[in-house]
């Protein structure tokens, strides 16, 4: 009897000191931090520990887009080399014409509230197949517009009518076109003195005997700040009627060119001459072409060996110089007009002769 008492006292015991561990086991790691155990991280966006995240999108959604993302890319890809095609191959008037009939198509809109629903869906997509090309066929062709416009402000001479208007008395009188660097002057630059321009032999006597019988322009391809100091001390005189510069140029292919198109006289009246005549004009018929000068060539006569010939063409006024022009093509016109002139004298003599022997 003893024995059982004394055993089950000691089974107490041994709880006791199991619960009493357990006691401190938990004391010590709520209240000094030791071996505290791991606990699952709660989402920062819930309040609820076990909320499952939330499943990412189907595959179909982003194939879908995929494909958007290409046809979109291959749309505007497809755009802008039909526009680099278009710009290169046709004029602005022709795509202009060629685009016409589709874009007025576009125009159409779907009225027929009768139609069934089959047919104004067929329809709505008709248009809308058409009317996007056509819009953006539209803002081509203002945007080439609007380009062309800026080009060919630096392109194109800056009027059509470089000249004013002749008076009513002057209308006979013939226009002299003249070039102004390697013509009537030279510049160049040297390191030790800098800039200088140097007068042509004979300048001064050609421009103030042919300013009594023509109408006298000079027309440079040069800035106009050049051009403008340059006549400023050659024309002391005020025989130069007209000063055309760069802005008046036509600009191709790299060069400024000389338009005499654009200078309003009649072109039967107008003669251009320049020491690169036929490599800077786009009117040839109405060019003379004289040797380009430098200043070292101090025994140029070519300018006053020109004036027998123009004093000539001023005073006979030939119905259209280009054709007498033409008569002189590939052969030097002051030596060329000074043998007709003997031809011409001979000529002469021989009628005399022969109506004196006829009396």
């Amino acid at each position: 009897m003893s024995f059982s008492i004394l055993r089950s006292r000691l089974s107490k015991s041994s709880a006791i000191n199991t619960n009493t561990k357990n006691l401190n086991t938990i004391i010590s790691q709520r209240f000094l931090c030791t071996n505290l155990p791991k606990e699952p991280p709660l989402s920062s966006g819930s309040s609820q520990p076990n909320e499952v995240p939330p499943s990412s999108p189907p595959k179909n959604s982003n194939v879908f887009f995929t494909a958007l993302k290409f046809g979109l890319t291959a749309a505007i890809t497809g755009a802008a080399a039909s526009a680099g095609y278009a710009t290169y191959a046709y004029t602005f008037e022709e795509v202009d014409e060629k685009t016409k009939a589709f874009r007025a198509s576009a125009k159409h809109h779907i009225e027929d509230d009768d139609a069934s629903f089959i047919n104004k869906f067929q329809a709505l997509g008709h248009y809308t197949a058409v009317v996007v090309p056509a819009k953006a066929i539209e803002l081509y062709l203002d945007w080439r517009r609007s380009i062309e416009d800026q080009v060919r402000g630096f392109t194109e001479p800056l009027s059509d009518k470089l000249l004013p208007d002749l008076p009513p008395g002057m209308q006979h009188v013939f226009t002299l076109v003249v070039d102004l660097n390697e013509t009537l002057v030279y510049s160049d630059w040297k390191r030790e003195r800098g800039w200088r321009t140097f007068k042509r032999p004979g300048v001064d006597a050609f421009l103030e005997h042919l300013a009594q019988y023509f109408e006298i322009v000079v027309y440079s391809d040069n800035l106009s700040m050049y051009v403008d100091p340059v006549l400023d001390r050659l024309d002391e005189k005020h025989c130069i009627a007209h000063r055309l510069s760069r802005a008046a140029t036509r600009y191709k292919d790299g060069k400024h060119y000389r338009d005499l198109s654009k200078l309003n006289r009649d072109p039967k009246k107008v003669i251009y001459i320049s020491g690169h005549a036929l490599e800077n004009c786009l009117q040839p018929d109405n060019c003379v072409q004289i040797k380009p000068w430098k200043s070292d060539d101090v025994d140029d006569t070519t300018l006053l060996d020109l004036l027998p010939f123009l004093e000539f063409v001023a005073r006979s006024g030939p119905s259209d110089i280009r054709q007498v022009l033409a008569s002189y093509k590939g052969k030097d016109i002051p030596k060329e007009f000074i043998e007709r002139s003997k031809e011409h004298q001979r000529l002469d003599m021989n009628l005399v002769n022969v109506f004196d022997s006829s009396c």
